[in-house]
């Protein structure tokens, strides 16, 4: 085994330590792990992100709804047109996009970098999210179903098309737009992000070379992640951990831009 994969292996712990710790993130770890340190191009990472979160959020998930921190009624409500948006946008959307498009005689665009600039740009609205504090939401307030729908929908997308589990836009718009308490909207993603995550999985199974080994083993240390952050969130304040991804986020978003821009140059 090479230094490189068992270098992301070690870092893949992190990936649960996120979902344990604060219900997303997972994603914003795997693909860039996967691809910058296990050197798996960007569309396959997508796919294995895809299952690693899944199967990592699903086993945290259990562990939140024995503790009663998960909604759900939410889960169905929100979860449902993120699972259609994901399913359609990992079956058809990410296929037919060519490898190269050329966009005019003297410029061109590769698939690679078009899915990692957008993951970047994702990566860096998110963790200006992630960085402001997060109120507790107001119980008296509303909610518009339909809004909670669209931006089911819109978050799927984004999620299908970068290969993420979109914990990072859920646990907000559960938040703000569902009116759930932090914690709750915490557990709540979880389960939204294993479903959608593995429903996209699948889309991907019977189009991408998937190298099960490599995949599993990447899991397995995620898992080992998970129950580390499930411990740690017990004793950790989930708001002071949030900021500090949040800028962790953001650095590797600028980091991602960058080095891609560097590799059109």
């Amino acid at each position: 085994m090479e230094i490189q994969q068992l270098i992301g292996y070690g870092l893949a712990v992190l990936v649960g330590i996120s979902l344990g710790l604060i219900g997303s993130g997972g994603s914003i770890l795997s693909v860039p792990i996967l691809v910058y340190v296990m050197g798996i191009q960007p569309v396959l990472a997508a796919a294995y992100s895809l299952f690693v979160v899944g199967i990592s959020a699903l086993v945290s998930g259990v562990q939140k709804a024995k503790d009663g921190l998960v909604d759900f009624k939410k889960v169905l409500a929100f979860g449902l047109p993120t699972l259609v948006a994901v399913f359609l946008t990992r079956k058809i959307i990410v296929p037919s996009i060519p490898e190269t498009m050329e966009l005019t005689d003297h410029f061109s665009l590769s698939k690679r970098l078009l899915i990692m600039t957008v993951f970047a740009v994702v990566m860096i609205l998110a963790s200006w999210k992630m960085i402001r504090p997060m109120k507790e939401a107001q119980t008296h307030q509303s909610v518009n179903s339909l809004t909670i729908s669209l931006a089911g929908l819109a978050i799927g997308f984004v999620a299908g098309f970068v290969g993420a589990g979109g914990g990072f836009l859920i646990v907000p718009a559960l938040l703000f737009l569902a009116n759930t308490p932090i914690k709750k909207a915490i557990g709540t993603s979880l389960f939204i992000v294993a479903l959608q995550s593995l429903i996209g999985f699948l889309g991907d199974v019977s189009q991408q070379p998937i190298d099960f080994t490599l995949m599993l083993t990447f899991t397995g240390c995620s898992l080992l992640g998970v129950v580390l952050g499930n411990r740690l969130s017990k004793v950790i304040s989930g708001e002071k951990m949030r900021t500090i991804f949040g800028y962790f986020v953001l650095c590797m978003g600028i980091y991602i831009l960058i080095k891609e821009i560097g590799f059109t140059s």
